[in-house]
C-alpha cells in the first residue's frame, strides 16, 4: 500500500480510532520482521479488495506489481494513484483506507520507520553513490531515509564501500557476494519480493550469478 495524500490531522491524533492493518486483515498483510528500528510488512491484495481505515507510521513502500489504487482519509478526501513495477514512494505517518480499483493483485512490501530521523544523514566514509556511481543510484532521500536502486550485470562487482543500518527489498532473484574489510565473505542468495535488514558496515559486494541482479536498499537515518 504506497499512497500519500497531504492531511493537517496528525498521525497521533487519530492512531487511537484507527487500527493494526496486520491485525485487520492478516490473509492480506503479513510481518516480514521487525526490530526496534522497523516493521516490514508484505502487502498481498487481490483484485477489487479493500482495507479499511488503518494507521501508519513514516514509511517507505517498494511497489512488485503495476496497480490502480484509491485511498480514503478520515477527512473525507480520496485519492487515486497508479504506480507501476519497481516504483518507490515514502510518506509521512497518515490514516488511511485502501481500495484495489484493478483485477489483479496487488503485491509490495512496506518498511515503517520507527524511530524519527534528522536532518543529516548517518555518515559513511564511503558512499556508494560517490565511489560506485555505475551501480548506486539515489531514488529517494529526505530527513528519515536515503533509498539507492542498486544495479549489477551478472558477475560485475563493485568496490568496498558502507552503508547504515538498512533494509534490503529484492526486485529480483540474487546471488551475492559479500567481502568484508577483513578478506572474509558471504554468500547470500535471495528471492525477488524478499526483504532483509542489514547492519551498517562495509562490504564489496559482486553479484556470481548469471543473471541481472536488481535491488532497493533503504538506508536509515539517526
Amino acid at each position: 500500500m504506497r499512497g500519500m495524500f497531504p492531511m493537517a490531522v496528525a498521525f497521533a491524533a487519530v492512531a487511537a480510532f484507527a487500527q493494526d492493518v496486520v491485525q485487520l486483515a492478516p490473509d492480506q498483510v503479513k510481518v516480514v520482521f521487525e526490530n526496534d528500528r522497523v516493521r516490514v510488512l508484505h502487502f498481498t491484495e487481490p483484485g477489487h479488495s479493500k482495507l479499511p481505515m488503518h494507521s501508519h507510521p513514516a514509511y517507505v513502500t517498494v511497489g512488485f506489481t503495476t496497480d490502480d489504487s484509491k485511498y480514503m482519509f478520515p477527512d473525507g478526501k480520496t485519492s487515486n494513484e497508479r504506480t507501476k513495477a519497481g516504483d518507490v514512494t515514502y510518506s509521512k505517518g497518515l490514516t488511511h483506507a485502501f481500495e484495489n480499483l484493478s483485477g489483479t493483485t496487488s503485491e509490495s512490501v512496506m518498511v515503517e520507520l520507527k524511530k524519527p530521523g534528522a536532518a543529516a544523514a548517518a555518515k559513511t566514509s564511503l558512499d556508494p553513490v560517490k565511489v560506485d556511481s555505475k551501480h548506486y543510484k539515489v531514488v529517494i532521500n529526505n530527513d528519515e531515509v536515503r533509498v539507492l536502486r542498486a544495479k549489477y550485470g551478472p558477475h560485475e562487482k563493485s568496490v568496498m564501500h558502507e552503508h547504515p543500518a538498512s533494509v534490503a527489498v529484492f526486485l529480483s532473484d540474487s546471488q551475492i557476494k559479500f567481502t568484508l574489510p577483513d578478506g572474509t565473505s558471504q554468500d547470500v542468495s535471495s528471492k525477488a519480493h524478499d526483504a532483509i535488514w542489514v547492519d551498517a558496515g562495509k562490504h564489496l559486494p559482486e553479484n556470481t550469478g548469471d543473471k541481472p541482479s536488481d535491488v532497493i536498499v533503504i538506508e536509515l537515518k539517526k
